[in-house]
């Protein structure tokens, strides 16, 4: 039976993680559809901040440097009490991953557009039909069908696609088509988030500030392009209508010591927070992303680029498997790689969340901790002394033209093996290499800046950063795959992973 499709990939939803899936799909040469309901960009600030690791997936995209003009470097966290005590302080280390910092503050309306201007200049090849409400999804052996309705006339369509993707948030309806359930708690509080224009400059403006409390705990965000944020927790007896305005909100900013010689209040919204995660990411052709797969309390500043990293990775490997370069099978490592990411930082979000409400003291969660795949298409162990499922930091490599730039944009897109000096194929088997070779491989030494290159496929390690830390790990090569992690590394193998 022969089908017509309207686009490889239908995504229902466009927020971040909708338009980061329907970028890596387009940016990897296939055409994606985006339905979303609303007709206008969510005005409302969600996420507060992205990390350098969110940041190499847009420099994959080719957007850092335009999405970089929008945010602002975030230099440290404080957790504090009312009368001064610090409890814990977190000063952002430098960039190992080639970004001007480990984390940036940003307001995400602005921050958004941006992302949904670069996915503008696809045309043909990424198409968007705002005022698309979803209402019927169904599949079969060879495709999805995706029912809308115009939410201005009523008038209902079709979209035929191969796969779907649903990134349409927490209060998802695919979800629930498709016969994924989403398990988990919502807390009793209610919170009040409060985004501000800045008017004047206090003192430690620029830190992110936990007010640590156990009654009225707030959260004290800097966010890029002159916008504050503060989140406050309403008291038991309290309810939204008790705030219909700014002027009833005000007081709650005073208490702080926050004046209208300081800020200007530009709106304000009620939420609770969730601890949330669907039984299954998948249902045949159809995949959940972001918040329709996982919902996280906000502490670990987490959630929106947790399902970014949802959106690149399945877009990735979706992209492959329809350009025939992958088998069918590597769709089964989504999930198998991003829902142990998704609970570590859901588990950190609400240990972050106890230290500020100080449910426990003397407790320091992981903030800076590395890039890391804990499960999936790897070979090797995968624990603090594994290279195996850590990403390859990027400094300035040369290659053996004399050209100078970050390691991803002259490693390429594609799988790649790095050798401590020598020619990483001369490790293979036969079988090995073959086997490398049906991915589209290249094979690279990486040499020391005081040596020659010695053949026309090399990199020299101009920041002298890769080969130590090769041989942190004691290995002599490594797999990488697109996304810049360690698949195997000669120590424990390097056959293709299962």
């Amino acid at each position: 039976m022969t089908h017509s499709y309207d686009a490889d990939v239908a995504l229902v939803g466009y927020g971040p993680t909708g338009v980061i899936a329907a970028l890596t799909l387009a940016r990897n040469g296939v055409s994606a559809m985006a339905l979303e309901r609303d007709k206008d960009l969510y005005p409302r600030a969600r996420a507060v901040t992205v990390d350098d690791w969110t940041m190499r997936i847009f420099q994959d995209l080719g957007i850092d440097e335009r999405v970089e003009k929008k945010i602002e470097p975030q230099r440290a966290l404080r957790w504090i009490t009312y009368d001064g005590t610090q409890l814990m302080r977190v000063d952002r280390p430098r960039s190992e991953l080639g970004c001007s910092a480990r984390a940036f503050n940003i307001y995400q309306p602005t921050m958004e557009a941006e992302l949904r201007a670069a996915a503008q200049e696809y045309g043909d090849r990424l198409t968007v039909r705002y005022g698309a409400e979803v209402t019927e999804l169904t599949q079969d052996a060879d495709g999805v069908t995706v029912t809308t309705e115009d939410t201005a006339t009523g008038e209902r369509g079709t979209v035929r696609a191969r796969y779907a993707i649903c990134a349409d948030g927490g209060s998802s309806t695919t979800r629930g088509r498709v016969g994924c359930r989403l398990l988990g708690d919502t807390g009793d509080v209610t919170w009040v988030v409060i985004d501000c224009r800045v008017k004047r400059w206090w003192p430690d403006r620029d830190t992110l500030t936990f007010w640590s409390d156990r009654e009225r705990p707030v959260v004290d965000i800097p966010l890029s392009a002159g916008n504050h944020r503060w989140e406050i927790p309403l008291l038991p007896h309290e309810t939204p209508a008790d705030y219909p305005t700014s002027a009833e909100v005000w007081p709650l900013l005073e208490a702080l010591g926050v004046t209208p010689d300081d800020v200007e209040i530009h709106q304000h919204a009620f939420y609770k927070h969730h601890v949330r995660m669907a039984d299954t990411w998948r249902s045949g052709r159809v995949f959940l992303a972001g918040d329709a797969a996982h919902l996280m309390p906000p502490w670990a500043g987490a959630g929106m680029q947790t399902g970014i990293r949802d959106a690149h990775d399945l877009g990735w490997k979706l992209a492959r498997v329809l350009k025939g370069e992958l088998p069918a099978s590597w769709l089964d490592t989504y999930e198998t790689e991003r829902r142990p990411s998704a609970t570590f930082y859901t588990e950190l979000a609400v240990a972050l969340g106890q230290v500020i409400k100080q449910e426990v003291t003397g407790v320091e969660p992981p903030l800076n901790a590395d890039p890391l795949l804990r499960d999936g298409w790897l070979r090797g162990p995968v624990d603090g002394h594994s290279i195996v499922g850590r990403m390859v930091p990027q400094p300035v490599v040369g290659n053996t033209a004399g050209r100078t730039s970050r390691l991803d944009t002259l490693l390429g897109s594609g799988f790649a093996l790095l050798g401590d000096d020598t020619d990483p194929a001369a490790l293979l088997t036969p079988e090995e290499k073959a086997a490398w070779d049906a991915l589209g491989a290249r094979y690279l030494a990486v040499r020391p800046k005081s040596a020659r290159t010695q053949g026309p496929d090399e990199l020299v390690d101009l920041d002298e950063v890769l080969l130590p830390w090769l041989r942190g790990f004691g290995v002599r090569a490594v797999a990488v795959r697109p996304d810049k992690f360690v698949a195997a590394a000669d120590t424990s193998g390097l056959a293709v992973p299962a």
